[in-house]
């Protein structure tokens, strides 16, 4: 008896070990791919194609995200067609349906925001002219001039600022059509041209100096119209754009060298002052300061204002040149033009002597 026992109570464990092998291989039979199905409907295929299509464009193209976004939505609409009419799987639908909210949301978005901005005809050559080329968008150069300017109009003679009487802290001007003529006292300094800034030195002057007054007059020599902002507002605006406000600096910065060059030469033109287009540096810009702002505070000012209208028209024929550098007789003065061809040619023999 003992020794039944004994077996049976061994004979269990080799059973129960047998059970558990059996119950382990079914599960993985149950696991492995045996028979394949049939491959999926043309729709299933077409909507991965979508997706890779998708997300294989290069970031470098323009249009990358709108193109994205496109393509994830249509996969998405095929999606729900094959999970609807060929595969009958609800959960399918209203995932792929999700997606495609998602997808067409982002998308309308992105295409609202590359609609074309249509600005003001008025203002199309500023903007082409001098915030095109430094890459401000149009919608953020309809911002700046939509808020808080306005458009205004001087006749021939009328005076936009008049010396020792107008206020500088009022407005910034740029000049849209038709030209301006600036005086001191009378005299003639230079002209100011379309898409150029009224008042260039007279703002970079006074951000630091409030309640000063215009030194020079500026009237209207045609029929002009000019594009005004409040200093305040703008200011107020430019702090919360930084780029406008790094472009404004460079812009005023140019206008003001520009400036400079008309005071050099009284007969700059507007196609000739288009094609200075050098950083400005500080030294300029002090310069223009000091002659539009400062003139008037020195005691012999007319004095110093003939001395200035005399010698910048003849500074670069009275120029004395210096005793250690004297010109050679072979040599030729450079022209603007020609600036390689300097010395003469030497003639045959005493080149051969050197030899």
């Amino acid at each position: 008896m003992n020794f039944i026992e004994a077996s049976s109570i061994t004979a269990a464990p080799l059973n129960f070990n047998l059970d558990f092998r059996n119950a382990t291989s079914v599960p993985l039979n149950e696991t492995v791919c045996e028979n394949w199905r049939e491959i999926h409907h043309l729709v299933f295929h077409m909507a991965n194609i979508c997706f890779a299509v998708g997300l294989v464009i290069p970031t470098t193209f323009n249009l990358h995200m709108i193109v994205l976004r496109a393509m994830l939505t249509m996969g998405c609409v095929l999606f729900i067609i094959w999970a609807a009419l060929f595969r009958c799987a609800v959960d399918m639908v209203i995932w792929n349906a999700v997606f495609l909210v998602v997808n067409l949301l982002h998308f309308i978005y992105l295409l609202y925001k590359r609609r074309p901005i249509k600005i003001n005809k008025e203002l199309s050559s500023l903007y082409k002219r001098m915030f095109e080329p430094l890459h401000v968008p149009p919608e953020l150069f309809q911002r700046l001039t939509g808020q808080f300017c306005n458009i205004q109009t001087l006749k021939t003679g009328q005076t936009y600022a008049a010396e020792d009487k107008t206020s500088v802290d009022e407005r910034l001007s740029i000049l849209l059509k038709g030209k301006m003529k600036v005086s001191y006292r009378g005299h003639f300094l230079h002209n100011i041209y379309p898409c150029a800034f009224i008042d260039s030195p007279e703002y970079r002057s006074t951000q630091m100096n409030r309640d000063e007054k215009f030194q020079v007059s500026i009237t209207a020599d045609d029929n002009c119209k000019f594009l005004c902002w409040s200093r305040e507002r703008l200011a107020y605006f430019l702090e919360s754009e930084p780029f406008l406000f790094e472009i404004f600096k460079y812009l005023i910065g140019k206008d003001i060298t520009n400036k400079l060059y008309s005071l050099n030469d009284p007969t700059l033109s507007d196609k000739t002052s288009q094609k200075i287009d050098r950083q400005p540096s500080l030294c300029s810009q002090q310069s223009v300061m000091q002659m539009r702002n400062s003139m008037a505070s020195s005691s012999d000012s007319e004095d110093g204002l003939q001395h200035f209208l005399r010698g910048t028209s003849t500074a670069s024929t009275l120029r004395q040149p210096s005793p250690c550098l004297r010109t050679s007789s072979k040599m030729k003065p450079i022209e603007e033009s020609v600036e390689d061809d300097v010395f003469e040619a030497s003639s045959a023999t005493p080149f051969k002597g050197h030899e």
